[in-house]
């Protein structure tokens, strides 16, 4: 995981996932930054996560939020579903049309109010 440099020691910088040899900025994987988070949640020190990566605070702190505001996404229960929207929808219509059956109803007993009814012979 870490990079020797020539004179023996760990070259600051060289380490997977945080920069490569010519100083530039990787891009992290999301697999990685998981990986990173689940650490910070299961306690490891942040100073250490810290010199170990060589990412600053900022950076971890912001994937953390993300995670947690993930967590909580998809936790919550009914909310943002399709189907569920579409059922309530449709719920809905129906308590519509049947409001409007029984009004038509009560219209047309009103008009003719023997239309309709046996007789008792």
């Amino acid at each position: 995981m870490l990079n020797e440099s020539e004179g023996g020691g760990v070259a600051l910088g060289a380490l997977e996932g945080a920069r490569s040899a010519a100083g530039e900025v990787k891009r992290w994987s999301s697999g990685r930054k998981k990986q990173i988070v689940l650490r910070l949640l299961w306690g490891e020190l942040v100073d250490a996560l810290l010199r170990e990566l060589a990412v600053p605070i900022y950076r971890l702190e912001e994937w953390r939020d993300r995670a947690l505001a993930g967590i909580d996404a998809g936790l919550k229960e009914g909310e943002n579903d399709p189907v569920e929207k579409q059922r309530d929808d449709a719920n809905w219509r129906i308590g519509e049309l049947v409001m409007q059956v029984e009004i038509l109803r009560k219209e047309r007993q009103a008009k003719r109010p023997w239309v309709g009814r046996r007789s008792l012979r």
